[in-house]
Parts: structure tokens; sequence; C-alpha cells
């Protein structure tokens, strides 16, 4: 796009506006984007779990694990004096048929080390099934 300004001098001079400068950072701008996209969109292929919230049905023997952010460890209501005990309870549960849920709840202000703890030894003792529980997001 350019502009011809005629002038009625003699000598002919015509003013129009240089837009070399404007196509040439055009093109660079399309390289960059031509060679950018390719990499940004580039993932592994895997197939993501689908977005699900349900409510936790509770059944009555279900084992609820609880790590507060002192790093105490709650059977229920019970206190689990340490990692044996533990392990032990879980692997009672275990062998059960049909093998209850284990849901694990953490404070929120527990390190993951605590919780962490809790997950390695339901890994240890064979439970097939563990769940995080959490609380709805408020809507303020």
């Amino acid at each position: 796009m350019s502009m011809k300004i005629a002038s009625d001098d003699d000598d002919g001079t015509i003013s129009e506006i240089n837009t070399t400068p404007l196509v040439d950072i055009m093109l660079v701008l399309l390289i960059i984007f031509l060679i950018t996209v390719p990499v940004v969109v580039q993932s592994t292929p895997v197939e993501l779990p689908k977005e699900r919230n349900t409510p936790t049905l509770t059944k009555p023997e279900n084992v609820v694990l609880v790590a507060t952010k002192e790093g105490k460890i709650f059977w229920n209501l019970k206190l689990i004096q340490n990692n044996d005990e533990l392990l032990t309870g879980l692997k009672k549960v275990a062998v059960m048929k049909p093998q209850p849920e284990v849901h694990i709840r953490g404070d929120i202000k527990a390190p993951y080390e605590h919780v962490g703890r809790l997950v390695l030894a339901c890994q240890r003792a064979g439970i097939q099934k563990i769940g995080f529980i959490t609380e709805p997001a408020s809507l303020n």
C-alpha cells in the first residue's frame, strides 16, 4: 500500500510511503510463528482421564486414614502409633474379599511427606483402590 503525491514542480518529485520495513517485519514475524507453533503443539500422545466430580459414597467397610499437619496418623478415629502398626492393619484389610477402599484425608497444611507415608504403606500392603478426600471449592 503506497501513497503518491505528485507535485506541480518541474523537477517531478514524487513522495510515497516506504512500506519495505513493514513488509520485512511482517515476514520475520510470520517465520517466527511458523517455527514456534509446531513446538508448542507437540506432545506425547496419551489418553487423559476425564474430569469427574462425584460425591463420595461412604461405605462402613471403607478405611479412612487421616494425616494431620503435625504428622499424626489416624485410622478412622484411632491414633496409629507407628508405621508398623499401620502396615499390619492395611495388610489385614488387603486380604479381605471384596477389598475395601482406603480414603486418605490430608490436612491442607500437612507436608506431603505425611500423606506420602500413607500412600507408600497402602502400596506395600497391596491395597488396590486409594482415594483422596477433598472439600469442594467454594463458589465465592
